[in-house]
């Protein structure tokens, strides 16, 4: 009888975790509005190490329909940590911007606003800059929260964003060793 219960709750056990018999993780929560969140925040990258900072991780999530976070975890650079930007090139002033990528971006560019909620009003998104965080610069990573455009609407997405308090006209870059890789995509 104990062998049926053990392969009974290996059974439970592995439908519910999938095939490593680990118990599957609930999906996250916006703390802003409650909805749930799609996919998961990533593991911190090499190099960094989460903190806690309330006001920067508020200044990254949105509610429903802004953009921004659906939830996420704030990190410190403890050394180099490379971040990508796809930006305007008709605005050179938003090449230092809020929101940046550990993975060098991918096109097509319907394909990179739809996993990254990035309205087209926002960005004409064809330049790409990748950076170093500064260390100690403090970031926030995490899946993205929908975003309501002015002629459409993105879901939720389970693609992991990266927001730094980057803020040219305060002085405030916490990007250095900056290099334009031209037009994107490319």
């Amino acid at each position: 009888m104990k062998n049926t219960s053990f392969v009974i709750g290996w059974l439970f056990a592995s439908a519910l975790g999938g095939c490593g018999g680990e118990m599957m993780e609930p999906l996250p929560v916006s703390p802003l509005d409650g909805q749930s969140c799609a996919g998961f925040i990533d593991s911190a990258p090499s190099g960094a190490n989460q903190v806690e900072d309330a006001t920067l991780l508020q200044e990254a999530l949105g509610k429903s329909g802004e953009g921004k976070l659906c939830v996420g975890r704030v990190l410190e650079a403890l050394q180099s940590v490379a971040v990508y930007r796809v930006w305007n090139a008709a605005k050179d002033y938003t090449e230092f911007g809020r929101w940046w990528s550990l993975s060098k971006p991918m096109g097509p560019v319907e394909r990179y606003r739809t996993d990254n909620e990035i309205c087209p009003e926002w960005s004409d998104l064809n330049q790409l800059t990748v950076c170093s965080l500064k260390i100690g610069a403090r970031f926030v990573m995490g899946p993205g929260q929908s975003a309501q455009c002015m002629m459409m609407s993105y879901d939720r997405s389970p693609i992991n964003q990266v927001y730094i308090p980057n803020d040219t006209r305060a002085s405030k870059v916490y990007v250095e060793n900056c290099m334009r890789l031209g037009a994107w995509p490319n």
